[in-house]
């Protein structure tokens, strides 16, 4: 008898564990796997706090040379605006979901006239090939030193052409550091229109280099979606990162530049192309290869962009699994993965879309897309599952939202992304919820459903933070790794 009492009592406690599991005190569905999320440190404490302290907040010059790799440090821009002005941030918060929707619309639409081959005009591709521009969507920059001189830039893997304000400038929007200044660097070259590198411009930009007379040299213009654009001709320097140097880099220097482009002095073209993305030219130094890791939105937090592929460099705490990239004829200039599945709380999903074309995995675009019978599942599924809590309505692109004003912390389902190969993304904890209002009461599931079932799906940066993402363009696979993103 004395035996048998051990036996029921652990049987007793294992039926409480197993009930527990399935429901808590106050009526919310518990689930087998579950992430903690403290709302404390998740809320914005950024009523009332300045923009940035400092116009260095946002400029940093960090960088490192590490068995070959070229280290940078990566910075989300909201922690560093350096405008001295008090920022509402419920008001930015719900302004980068419809910049975001307007983005995702211009997008799409350029990927079905390239695809079905109707594009009626140059700029038709340039809004294509540039992916639109984010603008404010464009979060992370980091900064390089071209001909000598440090130039902050925004990061985007769905761009080719680096480009940055130069000197004498028509028109040039407001930007942190001084403009480039051509004739001041003994190593500046312009590229001259007969050349090969100006005839490759249209393949992997959407239009052509047409001849300017300052003497022959490779004007371009770069259309974005808003009405943004930048112009001017391509040239070549010495682009430094870290400690590696590239000479002769080709990019555009920007004589008419228009657009909310954050202060910075232009933008990083990390896209797919084989002639004059910051991947193609520095293929002798780094091997096609580049990783990112995506820090939150504080002001304190920094990530790292690694130009290289030394694996025992990066500071992951999972194993990288590799997924193969997939080709897409028309669409070459971006990254895209084949989707086989996602999982809510440890649920796989069942949707036909999952073996329907690939999903496009992009630094610029905050919301992921899915194809709307996936997003049905997704959100059906994560509805169950975090159930009990109080709803709030939805905003913009976002429609599963909730009120969780009232609450210290939430154990939220877990979010995968599945990709060919056994690969998993596992979303960090705070990729999984948008906060729309900052005290809360307003927090949605952090994903977005598309408007049709051929559209192409996107894996957005909101989804990346906290992981280190590679892209290796020689092997033409990319692998996902957990790492607490820090540059230090």
């Amino acid at each position: 008898m004395a035996a048998a009492k051990p036996q029921l009592l652990q049987r007793f406690v294992l039926s409480a564990f197993l009930l527990c599991l399935c429901y808590s005190a106050n009526g919310v569905q518990c689930f087998k796997e579950k992430k903690l999320l403290k709302l404390q440190q998740f809320r914005w404490r950024q009523h009332g706090r300045h923009a940035g302290t400092t116009t260095t907040a946002c400029l940093s010059h960090k960088s490192r040379r590490e068995k070959g790799a070229a280290i940078l440090e990566i910075k989300h821009r909201d922690g560093c605006s350096g405008t001295g002005k008090i920022v509402d941030w419920n008001k930015k918060q719900q302004k980068r979901l419809v910049l975001d929707d307007v983005h995702v619309r211009t997008l799409q639409s350029g990927f079905k006239n390239r695809v079905s081959g109707s594009m009626k005009d140059v700029s038709d591709a340039q809004i294509l090939l540039t992916s639109g521009t984010r603008l404010q969507t464009l979060n992370y920059i980091v900064t390089v030193e071209l001909g000598g001189r440090n130039m902050t830039l925004i990061v985007d893997t769905g761009s080719d052409l680096t480009w940055v304000q130069c000197q004498p400038c028509k028109l040039c929007y407001n930007q942190q550091e001084p403009l480039f200044n051509p004739s001041a660097s003994s190593s500046y070259k312009s590229v001259l229109c007969n050349s090969s590198t100006c005839q490759s411009l249209q393949f992997d930009t959407g239009n052509p280099g047409a001849c300017g007379s300052n003497p022959m040299s490779c004007n371009y213009v770069v259309k974005y979606g808003d009405g943004s654009y930048t112009r001017g001709e391509l040239g070549s320097d010495r682009l430094s990162l870290g400690t590696a140097s590239v000479t002769n880099f080709v990019f555009g220097c920007g004589r008419n530049n228009k657009g909310l482009f954050g202060g910075t002095s232009g933008l990083m073209g990390l896209g797919r192309s084989e002639s004059v993305s910051v991947v193609s030219q520095t293929s002798a130094l780094f091997g096609g290869v580049f990783s990112y890791c995506l820090p939150t939105t504080e002001s304190t937090a920094s990530g790292s962009l690694i130009m290289g592929g030394d694996a025992s460099i990066y500071k992951n705490s999972t194993p990288i699994s590799y997924t193969r990239m997939v080709n897409n004829p028309q669409l070459s200039s971006f990254y895209f993965l084949n989707l086989t599945g996602i999982s809510i709380g440890g649920v796989a999903l069942q949707a036909s879309s999952f073996a329907s074309g690939g999903i496009l995995i992009d630094s610029g675009t905050v919301i992921s897309r899915l194809p709307p019978s996936v997003y049905k599942a997704v959100r059906t599924e994560f509805l169950k599952q975090f159930s009990g809590y109080p709803t709030a309505p939805g905003f913009s692109i976002l429609d599963a939202c909730f009120n969780l004003s009232a609450y210290q912390e939430v154990n939220i389902p877990t979010l995968k992304f599945h990709y060919e190969g056994d690969t998993e993304m596992n979303v960090d904890v705070t990729g999984i919820f948008y906060l729309v209002q900052t005290d809360g009461s307003q927090i949605c599931l952090a994903l977005a459903s598309l408007s049709y079932e051929d559209e192409i799906a996107i894996i957005g940066n909101y989804q990346q933070k906290n992981q280190r993402v590679i892209y290796n363009t020689k092997d033409s696979k990319l692998g996902f790794a957990k790492e607490s993103c820090s540059f230090t």
